[in-house]
């Protein structure tokens, strides 16, 4: 449901996304990665945070799961864009730091653990993880797109039951787009044990 929106929308959200800002949290998730370190942007959207880490002097995966808009977002990002969901990840080991912004959140609430425990799986010991959510505890569909939002205690409950996962940080935020700035998120950046 989500894939089909963002393939179908694919020009206007890359057009409305690929120039925003980087989330203040990006600072603090680089800071623990290693200088030249790997770094994986699980749905990557319209590629702008691969920019980033790509000019930053990371090695840079990303993926997208809609087609139309990993073809933009690669070009946009300077680095191939692979076509995956995150049931199809099944790295180990490979990153020093997976960034999952405003992706996750399309994942069911059943599905989310497996989700999460494939980027856990993907980093290495000690490596920082960064996942971001509407904020709230509920499902929901809106604008053809499913969302799963998470408070507090929904992060907690989701990491507890991943496991391997140590909490560094989380915090909620406002939105940086202007005409969202009434919605809120949350902010998690983790480590693996």
């Amino acid at each position: 449901m989500s894939i089909g929106f963002y393939d179908e929308n694919a020009e206007d959200f890359f057009a409305r996304t690929k120039d925003l800002p980087p989330l203040p949290q990006l600072a603090r998730f680089t800071a623990l990665l290693p200088p030249g370190g790997r770094v994986l942007d699980a749905g990557c959207g319209s590629g702008r945070d691969a920019r980033l880490f790509r000019q930053m002097g990371f090695q840079v995966t990303a993926t997208e799961a809609a087609p139309r808009l990993a073809a933009l977002a690669s070009g946009h990002a300077g680095v191939q864009v692979l076509v995956k969901r995150f049931d199809e990840m099944a790295w180990r080991e490979a990153f020093d730091g997976v960034w999952a912004c405003a992706s996750l959140l399309h994942i069911g609430r059943r599905e989310l653990v497996d989700a999460v425990g494939r980027l856990r799986d993907a980093l290495v010991p000690g490596g920082a993880l960064f996942m971001s959510f509407k904020y709230g505890s509920g499902e929901r569909e809106a604008d053809d797109r499913r969302f799963t939002d998470l408070d507090e205690a929904g992060a907690a409950a989701l990491l507890a039951k991943v496991g391997g996962l140590a909490l560094l940080e989380s915090e909620v935020t406002g939105d940086i787009r202007p005409d969202k700035a009434q919605e809120r998120w949350l902010s998690l950046l983790a480590k693996r044990a």
